[in-house]
This record gives C-alpha cells, sequence and structure tokens, in this order.
C-alpha cells in the first residue's frame, strides 16, 4: 500500500462529503456562511477524519464502512476547523497566516471570525446528532457525540488552548507542557480514532488499543508542530515559522533540544505501532501514518 495514495485517494473522499454536506453560502447569511466556507476549503490534509475512517476500516473491512463514517469525519474537520479559526485571532496567536492564506479574520474581521467558528462547531453536533446515512441507532450516535464533546471541550481541547494561552511567558515543568498537548493537540486526534472505532462496532479492546495508539500519535503530532516551528520556514508550514518562541511558549524542544525531541517523536510513534499489534493488514493504513506524521514538513 502506498500511503501518498492512500491519503489523497481519503482526502478527495473526505473533499466531496465536506462539499455534499456543508451548507451554501447563499440567502441572508450568505457572508456568514461564506466565511465558515473559506475556511473549511482553504485546504488542510484532513488527518483528523483521515483517522477516523482508518479507524473504522481497521475494524470493518467492508466497501461501505467509510460512507458510514463520512458525517462523523467530516463533523470533526469542522470541528478542528473552528479551532484553528479562534487560534489564529489577535487575542490568541494573532496570526495572519494559515495554510499560506490570509487568516478567516484578516478577510472577515474579528467578528465575523468568531462566528464562523461558532457556527462550524454547532454544526459539527447538528451533523453528529442526525442519522444523515450513517445507519447507526440512536445510542450509539449518542456516545460518539459524547467522546467528540468531551474531547473538543473545556477539558479537552479548548481547555488545552486555555492552558496554553496561560503559560506563554512564564516558566512552566514538564507535566504541565505534556497536559496542553495532550488537551489541545491529542485529545481531538484520539477522540476521531475513538468515534470511527465505535461506529464500526470495535470491541473493547479494539478500542482500548486504538485509544492508545490516538494518545501516541497525538502527542508524536504535536512533538513535530513543536520541531517545525522551529525548523521550517514560513512558506513550507503556511503560517509565521518561529512564532512559539516569540510568544514564549514552552516547547519540546526548549526543553530537551533538538535531537531529543527528534528520538522522542519517533519514540511515541513507535509506541502507536506497537498499540496495533492485535490488528491484521486492515490497520496499515494507521501503521503508516504513524510515521508519516513524524516525517512530514508542514
Amino acid at each position: 500500500m502506498e500511503l501518498d495514495l492512500y491519503l489523497e485517494e481519503k482526502r478527495r473522499f473526505v473533499e466531496a462529503g465536506l462539499q455534499d454536506l456543508m451548507l451554501e453560502d447563499s440567502g441572508p447569511f450568505s457572508r456568514h456562511l461564506e466565511a465558515m466556507r473559506y475556511s473549511l476549503f482553504a485546504g488542510g490534509k484532513r488527518i483528523r477524519p483521515i483517522l477516523c475512517l482508518a479507524a473504522g476500516e481497521a475494524i470493518d473491512g467492508s466497501a461501505g464502512v467509510a460512507a458510514r463514517l463520512l458525517p462523523i469525519a467530516c463533523a470533526l474537520e469542522y470541528i478542528h476547523t473552528y479551532s484553528l479559526i479562534h487560534d489564529d485571532l489577535p487575542a490568541m496567536d494573532n496570526d495572519a497566516l494559515r495554510r499560506g492564506k490570509p487568516t478567516n479574520h484578516v478577510l472577515y474581521g474579528e467578528a465575523g471570525a468568531i462566528l464562523a467558528g461558532d457556527g462550524l462547531l454547532t454544526l459539527a453536533f447538528h451533523l453528529l446528532s442526525g442519522a444523515h446515512g450513517t445507519g447507526l441507532p440512536a445510542a450509539e450516535r449518542l456516545k460518539i457525540i459524547e467522546i467528540i464533546a468531551a474531547a473538543a471541550g473545556p477539558l479537552g481541547m479548548v481547555g488545552g488552548q486555555s492552558l496554553d494561552i496561560d503559560s506563554e511567558k512564564v516558566t512552566i515543568d514538564f507535566q504541565r507542557l505534556q497536559t496542553i498537548h495532550r488537551a489541545k493537540t491529542g485529545a481531538l486526534i484520539t477522540c476521531s480514532l475513538q468515534a470511527g472505532a465505535l461506529a464500526a462496532g470495535a470491541s473493547a479492546k479494539q478500542y482500548d488499543d486504538l485509544t492508545r495508539y490516538g494518545e501516541k500519535i497525538g502527542l508524536a503530532f504535536q512533538i513535530v508542530d513543536d520541531i517545525l516551528n522551529v525548523t521550517s520556514t514560513t512558506e513550507e508550514l503556511g503560517k509565521a515559522a518561529g512564532s512559539d518562541a516569540n510568544r514564549g511558549k514552552a516547547t519540546y524542544p526548549a526543553f530537551f533540544g533538538l535531537k531529543e525531541t527528534r528520538r522522542l517523536a519517533a519514540q511515541a510513534a513507535t509506541e502507536a505501532i506497537l498499540a496495533l499489534a492485535a490488528f491484521d493488514d486492515k490497520a496499515e493504513p494507521l501503521r503508516r501514518l504513524a510515521t508519516y506524521i513524524t516525517t512530514r514538513s508542514n
């Protein structure tokens, strides 16, 4: 299996789903919807929805599993996009570029960007709460909503963002940095795998193994983000390079230096792959994704 081909195939599948499920920018709310669509369709690797699909396929290799999971995968991308819009705001990271394009507030103003993020977050749960072709019983949809809401909320992604801001330009210990990374980045990545596993009918052990995998690749993903912020250019990243140091953020390179940080990222990826030991070849995309996350350039 060529991972590049797999990622492109799944990315196109997710893009088509997003186009199909996202509201059109017309009618009296057209400007608001245009702002939502601007960031949603501004590019991106669609890693979280792809992880959701790959987890489901690792459990259930039938031809229709990806289509059943697609609304869940798209909802996860709505939530991720909302978080990026808000993260870029002047009151937070104050970034003018995202994926090489002007950030949402640069084009639509701060109020417009805040509301675009609010709209995407709320629309994600509207999508999750309806059947939308998933064929999942209401009780299973409710469980998926529960884990995604927890991962995106005050003890997950939002809480991690809050801790991250509170920790700028102050000295923090490594345990606090781990908490920030686990919540801000890792929680939504982990729940993407959990949601895919639940929707595909995972056993308790399969669910636990995929949770462990998600925790490890979530850590690897954020460690690599820390590395790239130091080593890459703005053109390569599509956003401001060196911003972590400029804002006085604690990062893995600040604690350990680049050489040890790279080793820790590789170790997390190895541990993620080991968590899949009980899975057969249907989980091969997940194994390769763990390596991809540690070797990516943006």
